[in-house]
């Protein structure tokens, strides 16, 4: 079973979001994601200062054996990528809850958050697949 920490939000996408002191959301792509992918070999996150809608591809991740779109959790603007991932992608990998973190995103005024997954809710959604 992958491990889900209890103290983030999840997307039916596999997205984690863990909230910062200052609001903003650093997020990235779950255990079970990057189990699913299998050894990552590239990472594009998205450019610092581009605004998303919910669900709007912002990124990509490819691994040996495919490409997978990231999509963007909430509506918001980047205020912070990962440059790390350009020359080492596996650290998504190794540690993907921690050094393997995508981007940080400053949630719009009025965003929806009503979608995101609790940590249970996350896991039984994975346990079904």
């Amino acid at each position: 079973m992958s491990y889900v920490p209890d103290n983030l939000l999840y997307t039916a996408s596999h997205e984690w979001l863990e909230k910062l002191d200052n609001g903003n959301y650093k997020v990235g792509i779950t255990e079970y994601a990057q189990e699913q992918l299998g050894d990552i070999v590239f990472v594009e996150t998205p450019e610092v200062d581009e605004s998303y809608a919910q669900e709007d591809e912002c990124g990509v991740v490819e691994s040996v054996k495919t490409a997978s779109d990231i999509y963007s959790p909430v509506d918001g603007t980047i205020v912070a990528a990962n440059e790390s991932l350009e020359d080492t992608p596996e650290l998504i990998n190794d540690s993907p809850y921690d050094d393997g973190w995508l981007f940080e995103i400053e949630v719009a005024d009025g965003a929806d958050l009503g979608h995101l997954l609790s940590a249970e809710d996350y896991r039984n959604s994975i346990e079904e697949d």
